[in-house]
């Protein structure tokens, strides 16, 4: 068994999807040491991307420098980042094709890619990327992000914690306060994450026949 399913407290799926809510309150007493944060991480980053580029880069604030720095970005969040164990904030890699040799070399290391589809995935790949857009390439990024994004919030819970995930804060000027290439980095998101120190409120949502349609 992997060392962070050893660390999960919750392995009730249905209560790990249904029960998450959004927490603005934390116990700011609670910590997340860097070790259970890499276990919580590495486990979100096993979330699908766009031919498994990957382009998420994170940046985990908790101490109380980092907050200080975080602060003016965060607009009315300002209860998450004060009580929150720590705030991820999430940037996207505009070069995230630079990383395709080695993902793709390491699955063909471990025997879960062959070598000749290696080849043939990267030959179009890489200038498939390299042409995007700007537009484009923002337009993945959010995508396989928020997909991440989500998958962290489920493991946190199912570790035992609690989260918030935050699109309301201010991205010009955020990359170059934690020492990111404003050019390559875009923040994306952020979550706070820590221990409910209140219950968040409960919410409704509409239902698959307001939404769905079936053809």
């Amino acid at each position: 068994m992997r060392k962070g399913c050893e660390l999960m407290k919750n392995n009730d799926f249905k209560d790990v999807v249904l029960g998450r809510n959004s927490i603005r309150k934390y116990d700011p007493e609670v910590k997340i040491s860097q070790a259970e944060m890499n276990e919580l991480l590495a486990e979100a980053m096993h979330a699908p991307s766009a031919v498994n580029l990957q382009p998420w880069r994170m940046v985990v604030v908790s101490s109380e420098e980092g907050k200080t720095r975080l602060r003016p970005f965060i607009g009315s969040n300002t209860l998450q980042n004060d009580t929150s164990a720590a705030m991820i904030i999430i940037f996207g890699d505009l070069k995230c094709y630079e990383y395709a040799e080695e993902i793709y070399d390491e699955a063909v290391a471990t025997g879960k890619m062959p070598q000749e589809i290696r080849d043939k995935q990267l030959s179009f790949i890489i200038p498939m990327y390299q042409g995007f857009s700007n537009e484009k390439m923002r337009e993945t990024i959010y995508i396989d992000n928020s997909l991440m994004a989500m998958q962290l919030m489920l493991v946190a819970r199912a570790h035992g914690y609690d989260t918030n995930a935050i699109g309301g804060f201010q991205r010009e000027g955020l990359a170059e306060a934690f020492e990111m290439d404003p050019s390559r980095y875009i923040p994306t998101l952020i979550i706070s994450v820590g221990k409910a120190a209140e219950e968040g409120y409960q919410s409704v949502r509409l239902t698959p026949e307001k939404v769905v349609k079936h053809f």
